[in-house]
């Protein structure tokens, strides 16, 4: 039985991905890359900024130390948290609080497992943390997915175990993170069928049979 559903943030509850293009391409140009697009920001979805760094710096021939890379992510994610004072309710996916708001009132626990470090920033500006009980982010963790490190924090914040949670993602790397995890899947998003979840559905707007999901 599901006691839990611990949600990704970003392409699942709200849409920041124009945002974290905008923040990279920004980065890019100024370090003389010109040619990263938006299929390579599809190629950060689900990891680390580190990870998403390495996508950006692998458009140019520089060779960067460890401190420097560290300081270039740093100046990305400011850029980030700049373009987030623009972000409001409006970024919050369609049927996303109907959905929560379903799951409380049948008693469910609600979760967020991101790697974004700035999760407690983008559910404030969005008015989503009172659905929320707790987060597990990328200030939890050492590791990011597919290691499954942050939905284990997730679950041990809200006192259950991890066959009692269900996640629901849109990246592959947090389908496999879920799995590594021992818990459960609904995938989600535009390549919902390509992320070989347990459950799979475009939307919220979806007829998602939640009655079965939560009785696995």
């Amino acid at each position: 039985m599901i006691k839990g559903v611990i949600f990704d943030l970003d392409g699942v509850l709200v849409s920041t991905d124009e945002l974290h293009y905008k923040a990279w391409k920004q980065l890019a140009l100024e370090l003389d890359i010109t040619d990263f697009t938006k299929e390579d920001n599809q190629r950060q979805k689900g990891v680390s900024r580190m990870e998403s760094l390495e996508v950006v710096l692998s458009k140019g021939s520089r060779i960067f130390t460890d401190a420097e890379k560290l300081v270039l992510a740093e100046r990305k994610n400011s850029y980030y948290i700049e373009l987030l004072q623009e972000l409001s309710t409006e970024a919050v996916l369609p049927r996303v609080v109907e959905t929560l708001t379903m799951l409380r009132e049948r008693g469910i626990l609600i979760g967020v497992g991101s790697v974004s470090k700035n999760t407690p920033l983008i559910l404030k500006r969005t008015q989503l943390e009172s659905y929320i009980d707790k987060v597990s982010c990328g200030l939890d963790i050492t590791r990011s997915k597919p290691d499954p490190e942050v939905f284990v924090v997730a679950a041990n914040k809200l006192g259950l175990e991890v066959d009692e949670c269900l996640v629901v993602e849109d990246s592959a790397a947090g389908v496999v993170a879920a799995k590594a995890a021992g818990m459960r899947s609904l995938g989600v998003g535009p390549e919902y069928k390509e992320l070989e979840a347990d459950y799979e559905a475009l939307n919220f707007n979806s007829n998602i049979h939640w009655d079965n999901l939560l009785k696995a």
